[in-house]
């Protein structure tokens, strides 16, 4: 391996670094072969090796080379099953080869200047000079190819022994190269459940400001990892005591709200987090980013609706509507998709519906409005609504679950009898159309409405019965 530097190397035979990559020898070693008849070098890099070391390495490798972009190209597309150079300006190549996702980078130093949103890239040449540039000592170890000699210059391996994120150098100049990795630590830490080490922290704390010159969409993409990630609270509770979600979320800080003596009411920041960590725990099909969000967002509307009561209650009227509108705004400055937008808001609307259930004296009419206002987002909702009770009065609780259970019963029961996931009118616009003897217009679309109000009013009413009552609708329509 070119200028390695001996004090870094470890021997190959007792260390599990290198003895899990074994199983993927077949393609690493390959493709280092052809690297090496090539005169160039190939290691495992990042958290390919990290994840190794923690016994959880999977199907996606990343290697590092001091190869340039179209010499990587050169080597691997005569091998790969598939090829793609999206990331090539930044120096990498990915390919596919037998069920593998890999990418392939050229040593590179990045870093920012004080108004880009983008990183310059700059090839380096050996393996030292790029594992520094790298965000975490944890990720900054590498396994040369094919002689798989292990590589750690900055500890990493004691590190990851120890459960701790580090910077290779000092985190004020990581940071300063790239202001993403203060986010990549809070990811990070709530991915590995690993602790921050101290000047780390500081330094997030101190430069938190400078996460603004990074594009909304690569803060979106950490963002979106540590929510789905297992301990999601860890990474949260570090971006607010940081000072950085004030520049990424600003709305989370916001739920710390003042609390005196005379004026008591619950922790909505802490309710929040208890919210989301209760809702991870209903997922039945991994992680839901769609549910977490609206987890994580469904009361940011109650630090603008909060009212002092004359009888000592504190209020936040409206707040679920306050809250979608807030929602969307800030999903769309991070660019997230329309359609999460809209689903994530819409899950923040209607999470407080379910407490107009009160003792269960929902008539049939509200619970197919129910259904019919969440419509595919129902099971999101359930999850949501009882993700929401936080309460610490067992007996409050314990009603709030049977009603809600009661509510899903009936739900399911009126599934049964009238098809609830698709509720139509029992007439369609050409039938209209014929009884009432009009040509397709807004008259349509008003008697559409009509019939469509009866419907989750009265339940079926079958084609004959909805006939007479269209009749009767537009006679009076005629009348008006």
């Amino acid at each position: 391996m070119p200028n390695a530097n001996e004090d870094h190397l470890i021997a190959p035979e007792p260390d599990r670094a290198v003895t899990e990559p074994q199983w993927v020898a077949p393609v690493a070693d390959d493709l280092a072969r052809r690297f090496q008849e090539a005169g160039f070098a190939l290691a495992l890099v990042g958290g390919s090796v990290r994840d190794a070391l923690l016994g959880r390495l999977g199907n996606d490798l990343d290697f590092t080379t001091d190869a340039r972009p179209e010499d990587v190209l050169r080597i691997v597309r005569p091998w790969a099953d598939a090829v793609w150079d999206v990331g090539i300006a930044f120096g990498t190549v990915g390919a596919q080869k037998d069920g593998f996702q890999i990418e392939v980078t050229t040593y590179r130093s990045e870093a920012y200047d004080r108004t880009s949103r983008k990183p310059e890239v700059a090839y380096g040449d050996s393996i030292e000079e790029d594992l520094v540039r790298r965000d975490f000592t944890v990720n900054a170890m590498a396994l040369a190819l094919p002689e798989k000699t292990f590589i750690d210059p900055h500890g990493g391996r004691d590190d990851l022994a120890a459960r701790v994120l580090r910077t290779p150098g000092t985190p004020e100049a990581s940071f300063s190269d790239d202001p993403l990795r203060m986010m990549r630590a809070a990811r990070f830490a709530a991915q590995l459940d690993f602790e921050v080490a101290p000047e780390v922290v500081t330094a997030m704390t101190e430069m938190a400001g400078r996460i603004e010159i990074v594009s909304a969409e690569r803060v979106r993409d950490e963002l979106n990892k540590l929510v789905l990630s297992a301990h999601p609270r860890k990474g949260l509770t570090l971006l607010v005591d940081t000072g950085l979600a004030e520049h990424v979320l600003p709305e989370l800080p916001a739920l710390r709200l003042e609390r005196d003596e005379h004026h008591r009411h619950k922790d909505v920041y802490e309710h929040t987090l208890i919210v989301l960590e209760q809702a991870m725990a209903l997922e039945t099909d991994g992680p839901d980013l769609t549910l977490r969000l609206a987890a994580l967002l469904h009361d940011i509307g109650k630090p603008r609706t909060r009212r002092f009561e004359k009888d000592g209650r504190v209020s936040f009227h409206h707040h679920e509507v306050v809250g979608a509108k807030m929602t969307k705004k800030r999903m769309t400055a991070l660019k997230y998709s329309n359609e999460l937008v809209k689903d994530v808001s819409h899950l923040v609307e209607l999470h407080l519906r379910f407490h107009g259930y009160g003792t269960g004296e929902w008539t049939d009419s509200a619970v197919r409005r129910y259904v019919r206002d969440a419509g595919p987002l129902l099971d999101r909702l359930h999850k949501l609504t009882r993700s929401d009770c936080t309460t610490r009065n067992k007996r409050r609780a314990t009603a709030l679950s049977r009603a809600y259970d009661g509510l899903e019963e009936r739900i399911e029961q009126l599934k049964e009898q009238e098809e609830l996931d698709a509720i139509r009118p029992d007439l369609d616009g050409n039938q209209i159309m014929e009884i009432l003897g009009v040509p397709p217009g807004p008259a349509v679309g008003r008697a559409y409405k009509q019939l469509l109000e009866l419907r989750l009013e009265h339940g079926p009413l079958g084609a004959e019965a909805a006939t007479e009552a269209l009749k009767e609708w537009w006679a009076k329509e005629q009348d008006a």
